[in-house]
């Protein structure tokens, strides 16, 4: 049941679209412009760096809220299994940013609020997550390649962990854990496949943070 707690709870703060309810204060539907998508890169695309900014952080903060929230219920009561209902608030709030109900389920791919859970799932896998996801994108200004390569580390780096003990759980709540962390991961994949078509034709948008990025790449083509 506390897992089922723990979703619900992640779902109703992931439903805050922050891209949707930014453009609707800038007067636009964010899903009708650029790619459609109610997330980070649309936003920085079609509103400029400060949207995108306040959008990363309010996704980002979504997520890290559904899990603080998770670990002040049943922190003390669940202490051998925290790690687990963690990243079921982590879940929810995914699930929520990407399916959100008033929305006809149409949000974003869920990013921005997997670096939420990174964050405060377990701090400790911050270091490693931001250096792979900004060595890939400051090398290709491709996010959507940088988000895919970022969820194949956090499993990677998420199983490890658990089988060096370091969330002091038996092995089948860690298996679960494992489960929940690869159905994240293939919901990624899954929410970029017209991304990946992208990438393998070489049409893929690239991202770039400074105006003059933008212009010299431009200037290039």
């Amino acid at each position: 049941m506390e897992r089922i707690y723990c979703l619900l709870i992640g779902y109703l703060l992931g439903m805050f679209q922050t891209a949707y309810f930014y453009g609707k204060a800038k007067g636009i539907d964010i899903r009708q412009h650029g790619s459609g998508n109610a997330g980070t890169t649309n936003t920085l695309r079609v509103l400029g760096r400060k949207a995108g900014l306040i959008v990363f952080f309010g996704d980002v903060l979504k997520c890290m809220l559904a899990i603080f929230i998770a670990y002040w219920i049943f922190g003390e009561s669940h202490s051998d299994s925290i790690y687990l209902l963690k990243i079921y608030a982590a879940m929810g709030a995914i699930l929520g940013h990407n399916f959100p109900f008033y929305l006809g389920f149409k949000g974003g791919k869920g990013i921005a609020a997997t670096a939420g859970m990174v964050i405060a799932l377990h701090w400790q896998f911050l270091p490693v997550a931001a250096v792979v996801f900004f060595t890939v994108f400051f090398i290709t200004h491709y996010v959507s390649l940088g988000s895919l390569v970022l969820y194949t580390v956090f499993v990677i780096q998420l199983i490890i962990s658990g089988q060096l003990g370091v969330y002091g759980m038996n092995q089948n709540l860690l298996f679960e854990m494992y489960a929940v962390g690869v159905f994240l991961a293939v919901m990624a994949f899954v929410k970029h496949r017209a991304n990946i078509k992208r990438l393998i034709k070489g049409t893929e948008s690239k991202t770039y943070l400074s105006k003059k990025k933008k212009e010299e790449a431009a200037k290039a083509v």
